[in-house]
């Protein structure tokens, strides 16, 4: 009979998630950031020192404290609601009625089972229903939910979600095609494989407009 542990484990090892939302507690935010990251630097320090690692090493003594930082301040800083970009949306004026299509949009995320790195391309699109989004505002909000420990199919369904709401259209698509570090670079050590996720939604679920946004994708951009 599978225990508790054995079960989590099972969960993390094949990238299963429990939660279509981040699993955020209520009180996730009554600290400040600095406050969160004075508690993050002692659980690093130990962490290095339970390693083994000698903390009075030039090259470790400042180890904790960038963690921390980068921690709170960047790669989980889309955790905060504070820092949600906003997506200021315009009215369609010039009447372009075919797919928007925003690709190769980086994506610099963290497994939410490891704590590894997920690298790849975003590839975003709408079909206006009247309201245009900024393009970069599709990167700010690709962006913004990376930013957080993550499995790759919620990331794909909040960037589409959060893009719907917007544009108030169900119109909208996205594909990414990441890395895996917590894949290429143990457990299995697989370093050419990548994941690809996809989400559609409204116009998108037909067969032909599928296909029409995937040959977008392919298309080489030259200079």
């Amino acid at each position: 009979m599978i225990n508790n542990e054995e079960f989590q484990d099972e969960i993390g090892n094949n990238h299963i998630s429990s939660s279509a939302k981040n699993p955020v507690r209520e009180d996730a935010f009554d600290i400040s950031d600095d406050e969160k990251i004075e508690r993050i630097k002692k659980d690093v320090e130990n962490i290095l020192i339970t390693l083994g690692m000698d903390l009075t090493d030039d090259s470790l003594k400042g180890t904790p404290n960038r963690v921390a930082k980068m921690f709170v301040k960047e790669i989980f800083g889309g955790l905060n609601p504070a820092k949600k970009p906003g997506a200021s949306t315009f009215e369609n004026n010039y009447k372009y009625g075919e797919m928007l299509v925003e690709k190769n949009i980086t994506v610099y995320s963290t497994c939410e089972h490891h704590l590894l790195p997920i690298v790849g391309r975003a590839h975003v699109a709408y079909i206006s229903n009247g309201r245009v989004v900024g393009l970069s505002k599709i990167n700010r909000i690709v962006d913004y939910y990376s930013k957080r420990p993550q499995v790759q199919e919620r990331l794909t369904m909040q960037i589409v979600q959060e893009l719907q709401i917007a544009l108030d259209t169900e119109d909208v698509a996205c594909i990414i095609d990441a890395k895996h570090l917590c894949v290429n670079s143990r457990g299995i050590k697989d370093i050419e494989s990548s994941t690809v996720t996809s989400e559609f939604g409204g116009k998108f679920k037909n067969e032909q407009t599928r296909r029409e946004l995937l040959e977008y994708i392919k298309l080489e951009t030259k200079f």
